[in-house]
């Protein structure tokens, strides 16, 4: 059996549970449920109730796409050549397997009820998952699919692990930010709030690499 085929039977058990989860609701379902939601996490748009298993397929989709390419990254990425990173990216597909899944179950369980507020449940996963690639930025190598994938951090590798570092930081301390503020605010403040963080936590990374890069790779800020 090959080293990966445990991993991939756990991502499809991960997948699969969205799928259960609307089956299990399928019949109690009225006949019209909400499609489609606002900035305010107010539903504003309808569908027949088959549509409840539209979000698990195409999240499913998406996650399996995503497991097979950070795990056979090695196979096409000429920048992914440390095989001690082999691993890292394993647990980092399952990682992001799991929050589609959870992020599909958010989806499935708003389509019951048209008075859920989905920006309060969607929202505040959303931040704890920018904390923990966070956590992952700084262990990252060098590659052309995972990370702050700029001119200059392609370039230089000393870049990259600087640039990443920061990354980190700010991605861990700004998603507690967005959980906490996204789960304490009312839903437009909330998504104004999330919005504004996601921008300061890409720009941030953004700009201290390319100082990096003016300085000619060497941090001097």
């Amino acid at each position: 059996m090959k080293k990966t085929t445990p991993n991939l039977l756990l991502a499809l058990v991960i997948l699969a549970i969205p799928f259960g989860y609307a089956a299990f609701l399928y019949p109690n379902l009225p006949t019209s449920i909400p499609t489609h939601f606002n900035i305010k996490g107010e539903a504003d748009a309808w569908g027949e109730k088959s549509s409840i298993f539209l979000g698990p397929s195409i999240l499913a989709g998406a996650g399996l796409f995503t497991f097979f390419l950070l795990s056979n990254i090695k196979n096409f990425d000429p920048k992914r050549y440390k095989a001690e990173d082999d691993g890292l990216y394993k647990k980092f597909a399952l990682f992001l397997v799991g929050f589609l899944s959870v992020l599909s179950i958010i989806i499935t369980y708003s389509a019951t009820d048209g008075s859920i507020n989905i920006t309060k449940l969607l929202l505040p996963i959303l931040g704890l998952t920018f904390s923990a690639l966070g956590w992952y930025m700084p262990k990252l190598h060098q590659n052309y699919f995972a990370g702050f994938r700029l001119p200059w951090t392609l370039e230089n590798v000393d870049n990259w692990n600087e640039t990443h570092k920061v990354a980190g930081k700010y991605w861990m301390y700004g998603g507690l930010v967005q959980a906490i503020g996204t789960l304490l605010l009312p839903s437009k403040p909330a998504f104004i709030v999330f919005l504004l963080t996601t921008a300061i936590i890409v720009a941030i990374p953004t700009l201290f690499s390319y100082r990096m890069f003016k300085n000619g790779n060497q941090i001097k800020l």
